[in-house]
């Protein structure tokens, strides 16, 4: 794990594959960690890329932010110093929170530092009906879990399609156990403790940020997805026309974790399309 400075904050950061090989920095979603990546990650690395996952600021090993700010356009900010480290530019790959700050770092920050981007089951304009379910299944438990197996029945009551983990130590990688012996979310709580109504998403300029977007861009989709529906993907395609967009059955917003092996498949195919594939070995 290495760490980075970003704005007073330090992140972290896991990188593997080849030291000479394209950047790929992997951009987590809200309320998950860089461990979200696990598969993609380790088969990036076996195709020839140096990919790179980072906690997001608040969550995972990285720190919190004091004063709760973790709107997308601060987000991204981060983002600047991190993508320097790894190497300029990168393929930016970002699921939900992750997503917008890649969008906003891509279409409007520091355009230069972007090779790509896949937004993951994201778009300038989510559908609020699923916001607002996500946000309250990360609200849902302030006071944590008993032990893996209580988060582990949350999860599956929150993501009944996906097939239960026959163990549930995978989890603690998520949660962090407190002084009380409760495990708790990795991540900092104040990252929900806004108004339903107080729209942190800041839609006109993420849609000004991707109308700038010239370089190659995927929009992967959960098909079961209640965040993205057919109407913000048509709008994200209308402002970036050139973008491609693919959706994967029987996942849902988390598709990386839903159906990992078609995810990774359909992002190594679009990063191997590009003229910065890893060279043959």
């Amino acid at each position: 794990m290495e760490r980075v400075d970003a704005d007073g904050l330090t992140l972290a950061l896991d990188s593997a594959g080849p030291a000479d090989g394209p950047r790929v920095l992997l951009l987590h979603g809200g309320g998950q960690t860089r461990f979200a990546w696990g598969g993609t990650q380790g088969a990036l690395a076996r195709r020839g890329y140096r990919a790179a996952a980072l906690d997001l600021r608040g969550h995972g090993d990285s720190d919190w932010a004091p004063d709760g700010d973790y709107s997308p356009q601060t987000v991204a900010r981060d983002l600047i110093p991190v993508v320097r480290r790894i190497g300029a530019p990168a393929a930016l790959v970002g699921a939900s929170m992750g997503g917008l700050a890649a969008l906003l770092l891509a279409g409007e920050f520091a355009p230069e530092l972007a090779s790509s981007l896949v937004l993951v089951d994201v778009t300038p304009r989510v559908n609020p009906a699923g916001a607002r379910r996500v946000l309250a299944f990360m609200r849902s438990r302030p006071d944590g879990f008993a032990d893996l197996a209580e988060a582990a029945d949350a999860v599956a009551a929150y993501i009944p399609h996906r097939p239960r983990p026959a163990e549930n130590e995978g989890l603690s990688r998520n949660l962090r156990r407190g002084a009380d012996g409760r495990w708790r979310w990795h991540w900092d709580p104040r990252m929900v403790e806004f108004p339903d109504d107080g729209r942190p998403i800041p839609t006109d300029r993420l849609l000004a940020a991707a109308e700038r977007v010239r370089i190659p861009t995927l929009l992967v989709q959960g098909a079961l997805s209640d965040v993205v529906t057919e109407a913000t993907a048509s709008e994200l395609r209308t402002a970036i026309p050139h973008a491609r967009h693919v959706t994967v059955g029987r996942a849902g917003h988390m598709v990386a974790g839903d159906q990992n092996d078609l995810f990774t498949a359909a992002v190594v195919e679009f990063l191997d399309g590009l003229p910065t594939r890893p060279a043959a070995k």
